[in-house]
């Protein structure tokens, strides 16, 4: 009886250490960088072949479709079009702005750095100085639109 007991017991043990090397080695594979692309032999000019085009017929090109804005604000943040936003790609649009607000570069947006910079765009719209917004000088702090792009077709 006592051999069976020490016997699951020691199996139990040998199991939970196969379960932490396991799970270690996955840890270290996961951190591993890919492995390097298999060098792709192109031929030479004079090997390339050559095809007749003339009478081929197949389907036509799929025709574009105009997305909607929200489709467009989607794909400004889906970088690698799998249609799912990533936490990183959600943040990777705003590392821009985070590094104008962060005046001493340690990666850290302290409050003073934070109201600095709001203190500076209030007085620039604060035309008469008297400390408040009039409704024409709160217009002048509201994003610069962008014109929309003309097609040159």
């Amino acid at each position: 009886m006592n051999r069976m007991i020490l016997g699951a017991v020691v199996a139990l043990f040998l199991v939970g250490i196969g379960v932490f090397w396991w799970q270690g080695r996955a840890e270290v594979e996961k951190g591993a960088p890919p492995p390097l692309p298999e060098p792709v032999e192109t031929p030479e000019p004079d090997e390339l072949p050559e095809v007749d085009i003339e009478g081929l017929e197949g389907p036509a090109p799929p025709e574009a479709t105009e997305l909607s804005r929200e489709q467009r604000r989607f794909f400004r943040y889906d970088r690698n079009r799998d249609l799912k936003i990533t936490r990183r790609e959600m943040l990777s649009t705003r590392t821009d702005a985070f590094r104008k607000l962060d005046t001493d570069g340690n990666n850290l947006l302290t409050f003073e750095e934070w109201a600095v910079t709001t203190a500076n765009r209030f007085d620039a719209a604060d035309a008469d100085g008297d400390l408040e917004l009039t409704q024409a000088e709160f217009a002048i702090t509201a994003p610069k639109r962008r014109p929309k792009k003309r097609c040159n077709c």
